[in-house]
Formats: structure tokens, sequence, C-alpha cells
């Protein structure tokens, strides 16, 4: 019997029509996939499937995949994925091989690597997985996304959870709106292209944050659900958490902790969610807080249901330390 291919490393990618076709370069290793020499019998296994070299494709949970074989030196094979029909993250544990593809790859002999407008760019894989940073933590990653008008409570909410979430040992990290536009947004301003970009660069921070195995809160009135959406799509089944800061405008307008409310009533403030700028509600969000007999609930008792649905999804280890009076 002849020994296994030794890992390799392959080419690049490109977008073509909703395909992805993936030679972007990363180690084919370990679990992921591996080719075992056996002339004609060939196999390949690609997260836990199997299949004879002959055959075109392969079904996944993470899409449909098609296998290739080459001939290299004597009767060694070169394997590899050809194309897989979905954008979402070739994964395995959170541990990222080949990324949402980029807007433009080209290679030609030369192999100049295109990601949207930076050139010559190549995915570094790591030692460290997903899986071990959370063992590591005694947590999983996810995205706690809160959205609503302003006044709604969201920061609050963030800030109490993130405190809730430290007392009982567990590592998680709020990323405000407003702070973010102190430094990594601070380019951008309040229309609906700068908002968007805005979001956009909120999930891609956050995705970094589950893939460090840690329970990202995002606090933003991203007001566009396509925006949300976006991020949502950025992070494996279940990952993202969106909570609707359901309550109503005059609510929020009566709180106006900065002020803003006026403002915008005054025209000073042009483009204001709620006021002369839409808000898109979510479809079908995780949770809902939101008057209940005509009372608002407290931030403990909010965060509480939080900490309660982390544990129920496995994010958390349950804690009977901690007990919330609703």
């Amino acid at each position: 019997m002849q020994n296994p291919c030794t890992p390799l490393h392959l080419g690049s990618s490109r977008v073509c029509a909703s395909t992805i076709h993936v030679f972007r370069p990363f180690e084919v290793r370990r679990q992921y996939i591996k080719c075992f020499n056996k002339c004609s019998d060939a196999k390949f296994r690609a997260f836990g499937g199997s299949l004879e070299h002959n055959k075109s494709s392969i079904s996944t949970e993470f899409g449909t995949f098609s296998l290739r074989t080459r001939q290299r030196q004597g009767s060694c094979r070169f394997c590899y994925l050809a194309h897989f029909s979905s954008k979402s993250d070739l994964t395995e544990n959170g541990d990222q091989l080949a990324g949402v593809a980029p807007d433009r790859v080209s290679e030609s002999s030369g192999a100049e690597r295109v990601v949207g407008k930076s050139t010559n760019v190549v995915w570094q894989q790591r030692m460290v997985t997903r899986e071990e940073r959370q063992n590591l933590l005694q947590q999983k990653g996810c995205v706690v996304w809160m959205t609503g008008l302003s006044g709604s409570g969201k920061s609050t909410l963030a800030c109490t959870l993130e405190h809730l979430l430290f007392k009982r040992g567990n590592l998680s990290y709020v990323l405000d709106g407003d702070n973010l536009r102190h430094g990594l947004n601070k380019n951008l301003g309040f229309s609906a292209e700068d908002r968007a970009e805005n979001i956009r660069r909120i999930g891609e921070v956050a995705k970094i944050f589950v893939d460090a195995g840690i329970i990202c809160i995002a606090s933003a009135i991203s007001p566009y659900r396509k925006d949300r959406d976006a991020c949502r799509e950025l992070l494996q089944p279940g990952e993202f958490i969106e909570v609707y800061m359901k309550f109503p405008l005059s609510l929020c307008e009566e709180r106006d902790p900065k002020g803003l409310y006026k403002l915008a009533r005054a025209g000073k403030i042009k483009g204001f969610t709620g006021i002369d700028d839409p808000y898109e509600e979510p479809i079908n969000c995780e949770m809902v807080m939101e008057l209940v007999d005509g009372r608002c609930p407290t931030p403990k008792e909010m965060a509480g249901r939080l900490l309660f649905y982390l544990e129920e999804r496995g994010f958390l280890t349950p804690s009977p330390n901690l007990i919330f009076n609703f």
C-alpha cells in the first residue's frame, strides 16, 4: 500500500456568476481532505464524506463539491476541490480554510491574487484552531447583535450583559456603534452607503471575535435589514443572535439620552432613524425585548433572558450561581 499524499498548497479563487470556484491557497491536511493512493481505487474524504475518485462530486453540509484528480510524479495523486455552490465559509469547527470568495482573484502563472482592491494576498493558516481556543475559554463564540432605535436601550443592555458574563467567568466584548465611530469607522458619515459600510465593518470585526471564541455583543441601530442579514451570513447557522429592542418611538424620544431627537425634530440633524429615515424591523430575529403589560423590563432582566438563551444553545456552560428575579 502506498503512503498518503503529503499536504499540498493549492492555487487561488475567483467568482463566476453564482458559483465560487475554489483554487484558493489552503493546506489540505488532517481530517479536512485526505487523498489515499490506491491507484484507481483512490478515495477522497471530505468532511465525513467519502467518494471513489471516478465520481465527480460530493454533497456535504458545506455545499456541493466537485472533485478532481491530477497525475503527479509517478503514481502520486493530487486531489483538490474544484468548486462549491454556496458562499458560506469552508470550515470545520470554525477553522477557516477558504473564506467567502473575493470579488476577483486572477492567477496567471505568476499568480497575482486580488481580494477586493488588495493585491497579492494569501490566507495565512494558523496552528491553533477555533475549537482549541473555545476549549481554553470553556465557552463558544457567537454574536449577540442588538438592533433598534436610538434610545431603545441597546448600549445599556449590551454593557449589562457583558458585566454579568464577566461575573460568571466568561469572556465577552461590546462593539458599540458610537465607540467604533471614534476610531475604526470615524471616516464614515450617516448616508445610506456609509451606514451600510459601518455595519459591514462591525460584522467583520464581530466575526473575528467569534473565531477567537469570544462572545461578541454588538450594539448598533443597524436600520437596514439587508445589512444585518449580511452580517448574519458571515457566521455559521445559530451563531448570530439578533435581539430586537422593540420599544415604541415615543418612549425612545422621551428618554432621548443624547438629545438627538430634539435636534432631529428641530431639523438640525438630517436622516435620523425613526424621524426622517426608516428603520426596517427584523423579520425572524432570535429575541424581542418589548414592553410587558406596559412596563419596560430592566436591563438585568433582559440580560438574564439572554444568559439563559446562551446556556440553552450551548454557548455557555450552565451556571447555578446566578439567579435572576423577573
